[in-house]
Order: C-alpha cells, then sequence, then structure tokens
C-alpha cells in the first residue's frame, strides 16, 4: 500500500519501553470510586441512581439524555454514597456531578444479552450505544453517532504517537484478536467496504500480533498498515492523509471525506459489548514517567483516583515535578491527583526536573518560521501569536485559529521557547466565550422581536374586534336585525295558520 506525508510533525524520541514490559495488569477497585456523569463529548448524562441505592457491576447508573451523550454503568457492586460536585481535569475548577460508589465484596455481574457477530447495523449500534460506548482516544465522541452515517473507509487507528503513552500497545500485544473482530462488526455496523488497521512501524509486538490477528480473523476484509512514526501522526486527520492522500477540508470532518476513524480501544470494547454484553466500565491507562517507581499499563475501572493509580505503580519518585493527565504533548496538568480516571484519559504521567521547561526561557519570536514547518495543520503560528496577543482575534480566526489541533509541535520547534500553544488556548477560549455571549444576546434579541409582535398582533386583534362589536351596534345593523326578526315571526306565524 503506498502511503502518504502529512506537512510538518516532529520525531520525537520514544519512551514506550518502560511502562509496557511487565504487561498489561487488572487493578482491584478501590474502596470509593467517584464517577463524573460527563465523560464524553455532549451533554451531561442524567444520574438515574440516588445516594443509598444498592448497584451492581455493570448496572446503568446515568442515562444520556435526548441522545447526545453516553449512558454510565457502574464498575463495581456496592452502595451509592452520595452524588457531589467535583472538578473536571482542565475545566477552571467547574464542577460536575459525580456519582460516588462505595465498592463492596465481589459480587454479581449485570450483563446485556450477547449478541451474534452478524446482527444488523441498526441492532448493532443500539447495542454500542447501550453498552455506554466513546472514542477512548480523547475526544470522547459516542461511537454509535459516529457509526451512523455510511462510510467507505473504516480507519483503526493504533498509530500512538504520544512519546510516553503506550496503552493501545499494551492493548493490541495482548487482545489484537478482539481489535480485529470488533473491526469486522464496526464495518458491518459503518456500512464500510475497506478496514485499515493503522500501527505505528515502531510497535513491533503490537504488529507482530495484529498480523496473526488479521490472518486468523480478517477475512480479507481488515488490512493491517504499518505507518512511519512521527508525531502527530495519531491524529485522525493526519493519519487519513497518510492513508488515502486525501485532506479534510478546513472546518469539515472525516466524514465529508467518507472515512471513519476509530480508536483500537473503541474498537475492541464495541467488540466486548456486542459478543460478551459487556459495558465500558474499565479502561487501560499508561501510568508512566521518571516521577514513579514502577510505571505500567494497567486495567483500570473508571472512578479510580490518580492518586489510587500511582500507588499502584509504586509511588512517586524524589524526582516528581510536574503531574498530568495525558501526554507530554497535548496532555493536562494536574495540580494535585485526588481527579478521577474517565473514559477519555489514556495516561497518568510524572515528569521529573528534567522533563520541564522553565517558564523564564521565553526570548522575542526572531521570525525564523521554524514554527510553521512544523505545524501538521499548514497554519502561520507566529502570525498567529501576533494577533492573539494584539488581541485581534478576529483576524486570526479567518487565519485558521481553529484549525490548530494544539499538538505542540510549534512549541518544541521554536528556538524562542514562546509558549504558542497555550497562548492559541486561551486565544480559542475567549472566541468562544465571546461566541456565546453573542448567541445569548442574538437569543435574547429574537425573544424581544417575537414578544413586541406577539403583543402587535394582540392589539390589532383586540382593535378589529372592537371594530366588530362596533359596526354590530350602529343604528343600521340594528335596524337591520329588527326587521331580520320581524320577518322571521311573521313567517313562523303564517305557517301556524295554515290548515
Amino acid at each position: 500500500m503506498h502511503l502518504h506525508r502529512f506537512h510538518g510533525g516532529l520525531d520525537l524520541p520514544g519512551h514506550k519501553a518502560e511502562s509496557t514490559d511487565g504487561g498489561l495488569r487488572r487493578l482491584p477497585p478501590p474502596a470509593r470510586l467517584y464517577l463524573s456523569v460527563l465523560q464524553h463529548a455532549g451533554l451531561p448524562a442524567e444520574p438515574c441512581v440516588a445516594a443509598g441505592d444498592d448497584v451492581v457491576r455493570g448496572q446503568r447508573i446515568a442515562i444520556a439524555e435526548g441522545g447526545a451523550g453516553a449512558d454510565l454503568h457502574s464498575p463495581v457492586t456496592g452502595r451509592v454514597g452520595a452524588i457531589e460536585g467535583r472538578p473536571l481535569p482542565g475545566t477552571s475548577g467547574i464542577e460536575v456531578p459525580h456519582i460516588v460508589i462505595e465498592a463492596a465484596d465481589e459480587g454479581p455481574v449485570q450483563s446485556l444479552p450477547a449478541l451474534p457477530e452478524d446482527a444488523d447495523a441498526d441492532t448493532l449500534r443500539a447495542r454500542i450505544r447501550d453498552a455506554g460506548v466513546v472514542g477512548l482516544g480523547g475526544a470522547g465522541f459516542p461511537t454509535a453517532g459516529k457509526l451512523a452515517a455510511t462510510r467507505a473507509t473504516l480507519v483503526i487507528n493504533g498509530a500512538e504517537c504520544e512519546p510516553w503513552i503506550a496503552c493501545d500497545d499494551a492493548l493490541l500485544r495482548e487482545h489484537a484478536h478482539e481489535v480485529v473482530r470488533g473491526a469486522r462488526l464496526m464495518a458491518r455496523a459503518s456500512g464500510a467496504a475497506r478496514v485499515l488497521l493503522a500501527v505505528e512501524d515502531s510497535m513491533r509486538e503490537a504488529l507482530a500480533a495484529c498480523s496473526a490477528a488479521v490472518q486468523a480473523f480478517g477475512q480479507d476484509l481488515v488490512e493491517l498498515v504499518a505507518v512511519p512514526t512521527r508525531y502527530p501522526e495519531g491524529g485522525e486527520r493526519q493519519l487519513i492523509q497518510v492513508l488515502t492522500g486525501q485532506e479534510v477540508p478546513r472546518g469539515g470532518l472525516p466524514r465529508d471525506i467518507g472515512v471513519i476513524v476509530l480508536n483500537v480501544a473503541t474498537v475492541r470494547a464495541a467488540w466486548r459489548a456486542v459478543v460478551l454484553g459487556e459495558a465500558l466500565f474499565e479502561r487501560v491507562v499508561t501510568v508512566t514517567g521518571p516521577g514513579v517507581a514502577k510505571p505500567g499499563n494497567f486495567i483500570v475501572p473508571l472512578g479510580m483516583r490518580v492518586s489510587d493509580l500511582v500507588e499502584h505503580a509504586g509511588g512517586y519518585t524524589p524526582g516528581a515535578r510536574r503531574l498530568m493527565l495525558g501526554g507530554p504533548m497535548m496532555g493536562t496538568a494536574l495540580p494535585h491527583d485526588d481527579f478521577a480516571v474517565g473514559k477519555t484519559h489514556n495516561c497518568v504521567l510524572v515528569l521529573g526536573e528534567a522533563q520541564l521547561r522553565r517558564d523564564d526561557d521565553e526570548m522575542p519570536c526572531i521570525r525564523c518560521g521554524d514554527c510553521a514547518s512544523a505545524c501538521p495543520s499548514r497554519l502561520l503560528p507566529q502570525q498567529l501569536l501576533w494577533q492573539a496577543r494584539a488581541g485581534r482575534l478576529d483576524e486570526a480566526r479567518g487565519q485558521g485559529l481553529f484549525d490548530c489541533i494544539e499538538c505542540g509541535c510549534c512549541d518544541l520547534a521554536c528556538p524562542s521557547h514562546i509558549p504558542l500553544t497555550q497562548q492559541f488556548r486561551l486565544a480559542k477560549g475567549e472566541l468562544l466565550a465571546r461566541d456565546a455571549d453573542a448567541a445569548n444576546a442574538e437569543a435574547a434579541r429574537l425573544r424581544f422581536e417575537g414578544r413586541r409582535e406577539r403583543l402587535e398582533r394582540e392589539s390589532r386583534e383586540r382593535e378589529a374586534r372592537l371594530a366588530a362589536r362596533k359596526a354590530a351596534a350602529s343604528p343600521d345593523a340594528v335596524a337591520a336585525a329588527l326587521e331580520r326578526a320581524r320577518a322571521k315571526r311573521a313567517a313562523s306565524d303564517d305557517a301556524g295558520e295554515r290548515p
């Protein structure tokens, strides 16, 4: 298969071996789990349990209202201790309801009825929706919604390009057969005639496992493709370009060119939901970095706190300096380790002093253009930076600010150590807030104009009713009415006198 190249990107040193040597390890649930009702793109799910309720493993505890979200299921058998507000990572302290479950000893498991792998597309999508499956690569889009429209090509994304994250690598080494069988199911659910399983060429053990699984279960439908290891190739737009040579249009989505991209862990979760009736209540998480004693890849129940995860990885080392949720390039720095792991969280990374950049290292831009050469979205970061800092945000929007995928390539390429990505995030946030204010103002204007039109219409209707009553009370109208009454009475008398 002929591969293509995307613009820019970086060759980054890999650090997957630090966590993959021990294989996958399943963690026991802690005494208490904290499950956010917003673990997906869309609206928060509505809790369908209350404090004091007993729950079993696999039971639905929150429901996606209106289909714009994903259901949530309990990872353990236990009791609901509370429903309380807790902040989510990267949300500036905004609190979201969390269902707190106090785990009990091993108990019953609530499963969905198993379905055959040759079930029709509607049945498959309904099951995937009922199991609460969302994109496990980070975006968290409800998977059933992505599968709803027919696509020609299905891409299974195993290009795990962040240098420290290895959860997909570890998953493919041990469960490639479930991923391949899941790929066939996803092709049926989406109507795709072509399935490409993309794995980075540096993930040799995972490639070998996938090759064996494709031969055993691919049925001439799933094609394994080894793609070059280059950051940020795991981004769906970059991966689509590498595999097909097509570029997703600005402001568009992969579906606009007939492609759907699903993460390997998402595909496996969907297969387990269909064939085993298992809801999505756990995921693989990489815990790594020089700041943890025993890095590894763990099967983690959703709702486990970061502090519990780090403890299972041997605890912090004396050199731990920064805690992150996600990779070093696109992850979120955490102020503490009391946050809970959700469906979209694939890595807990603890960095040391050597991996950090000092805040006072920034120097003036020298207009070298290295950031533009590295940008995979073909943007001009130095121009966007000037516009953002000058407050010319509308111009930055026109220059493609929202096409920035916040991959951090420009930051690493910049010899002046300017935090470009951080500035772009701030500019996007300000524009989104401005857009929200404008939308609210427009909604208020429409409500005001609608009320004014309603009052004017009611006033016209009242005037018309008054005019009609006045017309009915005029002398001519009264005389005409009396004449009609006399004529009716006369006609009645005449009818009574006839033999």
